[in-house]
């Protein structure tokens, strides 16, 4: 049997890696590539695919809403979402919103191809300590986008800081005082386990929509 596979990501290091490993390992693999969200949605109208294997963090991006745009073209095709981003955070998120499966780039070959195969095979791909997650997240009613734990100031405030202003513009802004802007910067950054700007940029790109 023949599986057509797109790989999106913007390195062409990665997605030449991957396309090594499946058709070394997976018989009747045919492989695609796309580096950005507006060439993936390009491709989709003129070639049928079985799996979209999908990074989070490309050019075009939006964060889960990639998923539902893929699906409005393509309802049936499956996405593996490989990313840099630990399972831990961020799977949940994104298999409630659609995918049918999560991986780390750093799984080892064995992982990635377990992962294929299960995802072509049964249509899921969801590892034990995801589902213990999930089922976590839903008898407690915890939030599963990180962003969620945030108050109404907390994410104010941490917006602002991605857009570049620091604690004394951020103050004048909303007309308080700089050790004010502090504590809660101080707590943004706790609530959501960043150590710097840039991090915090990275938790809201994959999880704004």
């Amino acid at each position: 049997m023949e599986y057509n596979i797109l790989i999106v990501d913007d390195h062409l290091v990665v997605r030449t890696g991957i396309a090594m490993v499946l058709k070394g390992q997976i018989k009747g693999v045919k492989i695609s590539n796309a580096e950005n969200f507006f060439e993936l949605l390009a491709i989709l109208k003129d070639y049928i695919f079985d799996l979209i294997i999908l990074d989070i963090n490309i050019f075009g991006g939006k964060s889960t809403g990639m998923i539902k745009d893929v699906r409005v073209i393509q309802p049936n095709v499956k996405i593996l979402i490989f990313s840099a981003y630990e399972e831990e955070q961020y799977a949940c998120r994104y298999i409630l919103s659609g995918a049918n499966g999560y991986l780390n780039k750093l799984c080892s070959e064995e992982q990635m191809v377990l992962a294929v195969t299960t995802i072509l095979e049964t249509g899921k791909y969801i590892q034990p300590e995801i589902v213990n997650k999930l089922l976590e997240a839903v008898l407690n009613k915890k939030p599963i986008n990180p962003l969620d734990v945030l108050s109404k100031r907390e994410f104010e405030i941490a917006e602002l800081l991605i857009m570049g202003e620091g604690n004394l513009e951020i103050a004048n802004r909303l007309n308080i005082q700089m050790s004010t802007v502090s504590t809660y910067k101080s707590r943004v950054f706790e609530k959501l386990k960043v150590n710097n700007i840039v991090e915090l940029i990275d938790v809201f790109k994959i999880n704004f929509n």
